[in-house]
């Protein structure tokens, strides 16, 4: 059986990328307009698989026989910390993504894109977005969108429509639950083409808050693998432990304990730290992460990366700014892959990336299921 390949769009850094790659994807083509971005996937891919420009100047019609189409729409125009103009943003770039869909015919696709995407005022235009997805060989007449999902909604009803198809599965998942050591709640979009007849839901989480706390605060097991004492006070020890026993009673919880930083950081040299990352000054809402839990999400910024969110805040209450080796192992990235550009660049880059893990664990389960299809 040939490997199964994939194109990936907005590739930005190549999280999601590399961890469809570590899962068992080819790549066949990254489309990137950021200059820093496609030079961090030239030092780690074949360059003459990087486009660099805009997405809708790219020729897909040049490939066929396509298996996963995968990347994230930038988030900005829904990001919770951003202008929040959702389709009236010109960043905007579903329909792009959709059109490149209509193209190709995947058998399956994988976006990504942020938890704004569900609020309440963008309700109207993610279903639009979905019935797009859904019905991505329909041809929309109306210059308002609004218009275009009255009639995809009377597709949707009607059960005639006999084009291009997918199946549309979307999930909010926090990455710390699948083992990535940060707090980073995402929307995952997982699409097949309907010819497939594929039955998918998305992977079962594996770990878990309590269980991290039962690590800390009933066994301790969590300070004796690092070698170091529990620094929390006693009182608010036995305070949890007793609220966990309750709930659990002699027997742990099921999953994996949360990764925390420092969990992320064991067998990283401190020396490579510079000291000008000292430089962090913690104030009220940006005091930084603390490295006994998962990280807080790492962001890119619009003007720069926020100071207090990518800072690690150590148990004396000392504060300071990741380095991009840390950032890394907090979105799962290998140590070994090169990310382009200046710290705050680099920071960019990583802040806007899938966590590898997170996208390898989606990735091997949407393998699996094309894997059964391409042997039936």
């Amino acid at each position: 059986m040939r490997q199964l390949n994939s194109i990936e769009i907005f590739s930005g850094a190549g999280g999601l990328a590399k961890g469809l790659e570590l899962a068992g994807t080819k790549h066949r083509a990254f489309v990137e307009w950021n200059a820093d971005a496609c030079r961090t996937l030239r030092e780690n891919y074949d360059s003459s698989l990087v486009f660099e420009g805009d997405i809708r100047n790219f020729s897909f019609s040049d490939y066929s026989d396509v298996d996963i189409l995968a990347g994230g729409p930038p988030c900005q125009p829904f990001s919770l910390g951003g202008k929040a103009k959702g389709c009236d943003d010109k960043r905007d770039m579903f329909p792009a993504a959709i059109s490149a869909i209509r193209t190709l015919m995947p058998k399956a696709f994988v976006f990504e894109n942020v938890k704004g995407l569900l609020r309440k005022s963008f309700a109207e235009y993610f279903d639009f977005i979905l019935l797009q997805l859904k019905y991505p060989g329909v041809e929309l007449k109306h210059d308002d969108w609004r218009k275009n999902v009255i009639s995809l909604k009377a597709i949707d009803k009607s059960n005639k429509y006999s084009g291009l198809r997918y199946n549309v599965t979307y999930k909010l998942v926090n990455a710390a639950n699948y083992g990535v050591p940060q707090k980073r709640e995402r929307v995952i979009m997982v699409g097949f083409r309907s010819d497939l007849n594929i039955e998918w839901s998305f992977p079962k989480s594996s770990h878990s808050e309590d269980a991290l706390l039962w690590d800390k605060f009933v066994s301790g097991n969590y300070w004796k693998r690092h070698g170091i004492n529990n620094p929390v006070q006693a009182q608010v020890c036995e305070e949890i432990k007793q609220k966990l026993v309750a709930k659990y009673g002699l027997f742990a919880p099921e999953e994996k304990p949360w990764n925390t930083i420092r969990d992320a950081f064991v067998g990283l040299d401190e020396n490579y730290v510079d000291d000008s990352l000292w430089n962090a000054k913690p104030y009220p809402g940006h005091t930084g992460s603390a490295i006994d839990e998962p990280s807080k999400t790492i962001k890119a910024g619009d003007h720069g990366v926020p100071g207090g969110e990518n800072m690690v805040r150590f148990s004396d209450g000392t504060t300071r700014y990741l380095s991009v080796s840390e950032a890394k192992r907090i979105q799962t990235f290998p140590d070994t892959y090169s990310i382009s550009g200046s710290w705050t660049e680099a920071m960019r880059q990583i802040g806007n990336a899938v966590p590898v893990l997170l996208a390898r664990i989606v990735g091997e389960s949407v393998l699996n299921v094309l894997g059964k299809t391409a042997m039936a």
